[in-house]
């Protein structure tokens, strides 16, 4: 195992090289600049910006200079943040993002395996249509609508919850944008549990724990759900590393100081070593979960071998 993970990180090496050379050129292919303001800098004062930051430099020279810089662990000053590193950006958001993301998907593993085998269990039953239908409506109402719908509903005309704010990190501030994060993982994780575990429950090692008399919470539990997680691992993947990384439109409707809303204002004002910085983070937990979700598998299925 241990020669497969470092064969799977050397692998990783060209992607995050391809993935960084096509965002370095793409931000600065869009119009507009760092610098470009509604009221234009005097000519000398751009000119010295320009100089500072290297943009003065052909564009091959600007890239050369950021691999060289990204290389020694430096991920460069925000063009628009003046005081902060991007670094440093990332390191006041990242914890409140995974703190954040962590907990909606803890909330929608739980929740939707539990909801997915029931429906599973009850297959074309009354419960599973209720539970399917509503994984169905959990899929198809985006973040951006489902947000201000429980803001307004639970924060301003029932006032059980703040409606926004991040509230020095208040337990009652978490709650909406942990269960808006949540809600759309919950409803693919169920989906996803419902499918597999049907094919698992007709699969001829549960009959044979069926026959030997194993009580059924054993052959649900024990075997069938383990048989059935590989496909909810496989999407757990990228889907943690695109919550743990920060949602922009949650982080943006509930005020959350998270790193999420980095890249956006980072592309609003060309700030590109901002984006670069938020580029460069996701790729890497993309990677790194990938990874784990490849470990997990042999844990999950014995007949999965890394040689």
């Amino acid at each position: 195992m241990l020669s497969y993970t470092v064969r799977r990180l050397l692998s990783a090496i060209p992607t995050l090289f391809i993935i960084i050379t096509l965002a370095f050129f793409m931000i600065r292919l869009a119009p507009g600049g760092p610098f470009d303001l509604e009221r234009p800098l005097p000519e000398q004062i751009m000119q010295n910006l320009r100089a500072i930051y290297h943009l003065d430099e052909p564009l091959v020279v600007q890239y050369g200079l950021y691999l060289k810089s990204l290389l020694a662990g430096n991920l460069g000053p925000s063009f628009v943040y003046r005081d902060f590193t991007v670094a440093e950006l990332i390191a006041s958001g990242l914890p409140v993002s995974i703190q954040f993301g962590g907990s909606a998907l803890l909330l929608a593993l739980i929740f939707g395996s539990i909801l997915g085998s029931i429906a599973a269990l009850k297959q074309n039953s009354r419960t599973d249509y209720t539970i399917m239908g509503g994984a169905m409506i959990g899929i198809t109402i985006p973040n951006f609508v489902t947000a201000p719908l429980l803001s307004l509903v639970l924060g301003v005309y029932l006032g059980w919850l703040p409606a926004g704010g991040w509230g020095e990190g208040a337990i009652e501030n978490k709650i909406l944008p942990i269960v808006t994060l949540a809600l759309p993982q919950l409803a693919i994780i169920a989906r996803l549990t419902r499918g597999s575990m049907i094919e698992v429950l007709r699969s001829n090692h549960i009959r044979t724990a069926r026959a030997k008399g194993l009580p059924e919470r054993i052959v649900i539990f024990r075997h069938g759900l383990r048989a059935a997680l590989p496909p909810v691992v496989s999407y757990l993947g990228p889907a943690t590393a695109a919550l743990l990384t920060g949602s922009v439109v949650v982080e943006t409707i509930f005020g959350v100081p998270g790193v999420g809303r980095y890249f956006v204002q980072g592309a609003l004002n060309r700030d590109y070593t901002l984006v670069m910085g938020t580029v460069v983070l996701i790729a890497l937990f993309i990677v790194v979960f990938n990874l784990l979700v490849d470990l997990i598998y042999g844990f999950l299925d014995p007949k999965v071998r890394y040689d």
